[in-house]
């Protein structure tokens, strides 16, 4: 299931810049917390990629990614219309994804630092489902954890309907 907010559903028309939010290094590579990289590493597979659109992994850590994205919308001169930030979303089920714009963090702490970098949370996020974790197990802990190989699955499914989404924005 995928998800355009009705209420702020103006297409980009300029530039675009995409940016995974995720954890550098190999320790990280894997986890669910990294599935903004790898969703910017899927669309890069695509034939999805058009003219003025950039698709960038932050390579910072998660929770300090405001002044990176801030830095990048700046060196591109890219409006904040034109900003989709990809990462994790423990509150999307596991194969879903959201596209959303001028919503709050919901405790999501590189979103929460994008927005205090901006001052504003009015720019496109793309939440891709990890779903929540088991009752047993804390959040930070989860969302630092790996896919299985049948998790992985669901996410490869939902590319084609990602990519089907963001075409439908990008003109």
């Amino acid at each position: 299931m995928n998800f355009m907010s009705a209420k702020n559903c103006k297409r980009i028309t300029d530039d675009c810049l995409i940016v995974g939010l995720g954890n550098p290094g190999e320790k990280y590579a894997n986890t669910r917390h990294n599935v903004g990289y790898w969703i910017v590493e899927q669309l890069r597979l695509t034939d999805f990629f058009l003219c003025g659109m950039r698709l960038i992994k932050t390579g910072v850590s998660m929770n300090s990614s405001g002044r990176q994205v801030k830095a990048l919308v700046d060196k591109f001169q890219v409006p904040l219309n034109n900003l989709i930030v990809v990462h994790d979303d423990l509150d999307v089920p596991l194969g879903e994804f959201r596209l959303q714009k001028d919503r709050g963090s919901a405790g999501h702490k590189g979103v929460n630092s994008i927005v205090q970098s901006f001052g504003t949370q009015d720019f496109w996020r793309l939440r891709v489902g990890i779903g929540r974790p088991p009752e047993q197990v804390d959040a930070d802990e989860y969302v630092l954890s790996e896919f299985s190989e049948e998790e992985k699955g669901f996410l490869v499914e939902i590319i084609p309907q990602l990519v089907e989404s963001l075409g439908r924005m990008v003109k």
